[in-house]
């Protein structure tokens, strides 16, 4: 049995039919109040319009807090995740494919900026007692 995405008893069909506003009464508080009292930002437009005339390439962005809507769905977006400071020649971009399952979410919380720490072995110098260690 295959099931059905719904979102607050809506199928994906009837939301993609929606407007902005109404699709933000449905949301939670805390991305209603940022669709109906604050409004997009400039770059949030700017990102929308672009998904609007180009939905099939990938879009870059830093816009990590912009909430996701039905109209972003099926495309592919690089999410800004920090780097490329000095030193670090690549900036880290998050590769996603937005599926219905993120509607209402926001682009930064599929896109992590904290990775895990991998600890080696402490290097010449790390310790007092590595000092004498003979270098070949």
């Amino acid at each position: 049995m295959v099931k059905i995405f719904q979102f607050r008893g809506h199928s994906f069909d009837e939301l993609k039919k929606m407007s902005t506003e109404e699709f933000a009464r449905l949301l939670k508080a805390r991305e209603r109040r940022k669709l109906l009292k604050r409004g997009m930002t400039e770059t949030e437009k700017k990102l929308l319009e672009g998904i609007r005339k180009h939905p099939k390439e990938f879009h870059k962005t830093h816009v990590r807090e912009m909430v996701i809507l039905p109209e972003m769905v099926g495309v592919k977006m690089g999410v800004y995740t920090g780097g490329a400071r000095a030193g670090d020649k690549s900036a880290k971009w998050q590769i996603l494919e937005v599926k219905p399952e993120m509607i209402g979410h926001r682009l930064g919380e599929f896109a992590l900026t904290c990775q895990r720490v991998k600890h080696s072995s402490p290097g010449v110098g790390a310790t007092r007692g590595s000092k004498h260690v003979v270098m070949k």
